[in-house]
């Protein structure tokens, strides 16, 4: 049996290199967006863990979290300045380091059980792209509902491998890329490049995944939406007077007057004051849904039974807000405080500038506009997979995002965000209308090609034929169990590898002989 592999690297080596690989990770995201960057940075990541033990490898992955959050989440220091962002940045940097020890795991005892070349080239790359996929869950779901940001499949938005999310999801494609660059290591660990035909079935594997379509979604017609983005002063900390967002919005809104349309839609908070509260607000989106002759989908908070809400409200002209819903995933410490009386006697100054918490929304994203599906997300809503394949189970045709990216502003949070969109319009196969307060507002076919677009940062309108479509793809029918199987499959392998490796091992050693009398 052969023994547990040695490090590939020395310490600071795989230090160095986790850093490096970090950085380079960083570089396949917006705004640069250099989309083949992804596998060299996802490689270098895993080369440093080759061979450790658990300590050491925290340790490396530690510093391969470091060098990417730190850098990838440094817009969220235009927020709130550095507190926010170092706190955010640390918290996702350890939960990837304890990802990073059962992947140095799966180095050392994959071999144990199964040491032929096709274990190295095929099963071992497959278990360790599982673990690193299901460290991804992990950092999108925990702790307060997690953060998935930075996912390595959203990388390829704008690449030849996008089209595999509507088969497998962003999750399923994360696992093909880490599992091809884990496959290359071991192809020239082994110094098997002198055998070529020895890398053929992961060759094969990556041909098929460049050539196999777009999984195809039925047209269904096209829905003829206009959309505002009013660049008003919807920032947290943006001096305002009162319904200064909205009046913004109504003045971006102007050239629409007259113009036929089957709704309207404005962005994340476009509306600054509780139009189901107050009759003046009310008053002014009756009148411009009786102007337009066309139903409004706008954006306020909400209050409720005591509890306040980021709504999405259907708006009808007399009768209000006719379909409601409420932000399912409000941003923790952004517009929620979880265990609010522990962080404040930490830092109360901070936490007292988050007055007003959000209530998490337990309705379905999705509305029905006069018989067309739509489905719905709001802002960071986008980052969860729960909405998006709720949205389309219950029958989106179409998807409207709303979003307010004012607090980023001069950032690339909006383009990240964007890249989200774009994967989600991929992946459900249908269109995304996805609207700003202040850009990046785009409307999204359902290939990911961009069908309009407003630039950041000044006021306009989009007047779109959104194509519709139905039909389900299997990265929504089958897109948890993806999840599941992947992520933790892998790690019931990990333990299986463990325990039959430990088995063996003990098999192996000989009983000590007994002393006699």
């Amino acid at each position: 049996m052969p023994l547990a592999p040695r490090p590939l690297l020395p310490l600071w080596a795989a230090s160095v290199a986790s850093a490096v690989g970090g950085l380079v990770l960083c570089t396949a995201f917006p705004a640069l967006s250099w989309w083949p960057m992804a596998f060299p940075g996802v490689a270098l990541g895993l080369v440093g863990l080759i061979g450790r033990r658990a300590w050491s490898a925290f340790l490396v992955g530690f510093v391969f979290g470091a060098a990417f959050f730190f850098v990838n989440l440094f817009f969220t220091a235009r927020y709130l300045g550095p507190v926010p962002w170092i706190a955010l940045a640390m918290l996702e940097s350890l939960l990837t380091a304890l990802g990073a020890v059962p992947i140095a795991w799966a180095y050392r005892w994959l071999p144990r059980v199964l040491s032929g070349v096709g274990a190295r080239l095929i099963v071992l790359p497959m278990l360790v792209a599982g673990l690193w996929t299901l460290r991804e869950q992990i950092v999108g779901s925990q702790p307060y509902g997690g953060f998935p940001w930075g996912r390595v499949g959203i990388t390829q938005a704008g690449s030849p491998l996008a089209h595999l999310t509507s088969w497998i999801g962003v999750s399923g494609l994360t696992f093909v890329m880490v599992m091809l660059c884990a496959a290359a290591i071991e192809y020239v660990r082994i110094g098997r490049f002198r055998r070529p035909l020895t890398a053929a079935p992961v060759a094969v594997l990556a041909l098929v995944l460049l050539l196999v379509p777009q999984f195809p979604t039925t047209a269904e017609g096209s829905l003829r939406v206009g959309s505002v983005q009013g660049n008003g002063p919807a920032g947290y900390f943006d001096r305002r007077t009162e319904n200064a967002v909205l009046n913004a919005q109504l003045k971006a809104t102007e050239p629409l007057l007259g113009q036929s349309m089957d709704v309207l839609l404005w962005p994340e908070g476009g509306v600054d004051s509780d139009p189901t509260d107050d009759d003046v607000t009310a008053d002014v989106l009756d009148g411009l849904s009786e102007q337009l002759g066309a139903p409004l989908l706008v954006s306020a908070v909400t209050a409720r039974d005591g509890r306040y809400f980021n709504s999405a409200l259907l708006w009808e002209p007399g009768e209000g807000a006719v379909q409601t819903y409420d932000k399912r995933h409000p941003v923790p410490f952004g517009e929620v405080v979880p265990d609010r009386w522990f962080w404040e006697t930490l830092a109360p100054d901070l936490i007292g500038l988050i007055g007003r918490e959000y209530t998490p929304g337990t309705a379905a994203p999705f509305i029905d506009l006069d018989g067309v599906g739509v489905g719905l997300a709001i802002c960071f809503d986008v980052i969860y997979d729960d909405v998006i394949w709720d949205g389309a189970d219950d029958g989106a045709e179409v998807y409207m995002f709303q979003t307010n990216n004012a607090d980023f502003r001069g950032t690339d949070e909006n383009l990240q965000q964007l890249a989200f969109a774009r994967m989600r319009a991929i992946e459900t196969g249908r269109s995304v209308v996805n609207i700003s307060t202040v850009g990046t507002s785009q409307v999204i076919a359902p290939d990911g090609t961009t069908i309009d677009a407003l630039p950041a940062d000044v006021a306009g309108h989009m007047l779109t034929d959104v194509p519709l479509r139905s039909g389900s793809t299997p990265a929504v029918i089958i897109g948890e169990a993806v999840k599941n199987v992947i992520g933790w499959g892998s790690l019931l392998a990990l333990a299986l590898c463990g325990v039959l490796g430990r088995r063996r091992r003990n098999a192996k050693t000989p009983a000590p002989e007994g002393t006699g009398v």
